[in-house]
């Protein structure tokens, strides 16, 4: 069995790595103190060292082969999404981040903050991450692992 999740390098499980795509989106004020303050993701990004050890201590699995793997935040777009006002203009790597994320937290974030503050949320992380991905080497941190259930 092959899997491959999303994780980090480091070892802190607040590292910047695992949480600044979360970060740059509810960080804008559209959102109200208290509410952001309720909110929980729920998304674990485990270090190389924690998939081994819960792999281990299950102890169904051998091990086969485990790493780390970097992929840019920009390998959202490629053909995927597509931007009306951006046409003929190049792609919008901010545009197609963006939208990737919304496909995932969107409903979390509907029932948590209501539908309000959706468009414009997502308008504003847009431009933050266009922003960002020009000035920054932003990428996802895989994990991947290979095992073989033991006999």
């Amino acid at each position: 069995m092959v899997l491959t999740l999303l994780g980090r390098k480091s070892e802190s499980a607040s590292s910047k790595e695992c949480c600044y795509i979360w970060e740059l989106l509810l960080s804008q004020g559209l959102i109200e103190e208290e509410k952001l303050g309720s909110f929980n993701i729920p998304q674990y990004t485990p270090s190389l060292s924690e998939v081994k050890t819960e792999v281990e201590k299950e102890g169904s699995f051998t091990i086969n082969h485990l790493k780390v793997s970097e992929i840019a935040w920009a390998a959202c777009g490629g053909g995927g999404f597509y931007s009306p006002e951006y046409s003929g203009k190049g792609i919008d790597d901010g545009y197609n981040v963006a939208k990737c994320m919304r496909s995932v937290a969107e409903p979390l974030l509907v029932e948590h903050f209501g539908e309000l503050v959706i468009d414009q949320l997502f308008q504003n992380y847009r431009n933050i991450l266009s922003d960002r991905m020009s000035k920054e080497d932003t990428k996802f941190i895989n994990v991947t692992v290979s095992m073989t259930r033991k006999e």
